[in-house]
């Protein structure tokens, strides 16, 4: 693994645990799937799949400190 990419993950996941208590408060989180170049891949789990507020939690919240943690990330993305 490409120390680039072990510093994104590092970072991405920093994000996520910071996150991690407002959404498990919630009965649901995102956990990292991947790392490509300048994208991340998250999963939504638990009560955030097809909640109304995830759009907002993640969009504006958890998306824009990741990309301010990790400014050569263009796109993040959600899988199933």
């Amino acid at each position: 693994m490409r120390k680039k990419t072990e510093k994104i993950i590092t970072a991405v996941e920093a994000v996520l645990k910071e996150f991690e208590p407002m959404f498990k408060e919630h009965g649901g989180g995102a956990e990292l799937v991947a790392v490509d170049e300048d994208e991340v891949i998250l999963r939504l789990i638990g009560n955030c799949v097809g909640c109304g507020m995830a759009g907002i939690h993640f969009g504006v919240g958890m998306e824009n400190m990741i990309r301010e943690k990790v400014p050569s990330i263009k796109r993040i993305t959600y899988t199933d």
